[in-house]
């Protein structure tokens, strides 16, 4: 199973991490993807965000840079597990070529 979890505002983070943690509970092999931009690129400064990212480091966290530049969150401000990528909409249409499903926090 591969899923694409996409989020780009602050007040959906809590219900993706709700869903992702239910896949996992029944998938635990699942490839999960975390891809955020808009404004919730800020959330993955938060610090129940990041305890997330840790307790779940299988799940890949994707942020999308021109997000961040709108949003002023530098690269350095990233906790570690977050791969940065050009374009949060390429990146996701680039997940759903190779199979991955989609779904909208």
């Amino acid at each position: 199973m591969k899923v694409v979890f996409h989020v780009d505002e602050l007040g959906m983070i809590r219900e993706a991490r709700h869903n992702i943690e239910h896949i996992l509970l029944s998938e635990p092999k699942a490839d999960i993807v975390l891809l955020m931009n808009g404004e919730a690129i800020q959330g993955y400064l938060l610090p129940r965000v990041i305890k997330f990212m840790k307790e779940y480091p299988h799940v890949t966290y994707q942020a999308c840079h021109h997000s961040m530049r709108n949003f002023h969150v530098r690269s350095k401000q990233m906790h570690e597990q977050v791969e940065i990528i050009e374009s949060g909409v390429i990146g996701l249409v680039n997940l759903q070529e190779q199979g991955y499903s989609y779904i909208k926090c």
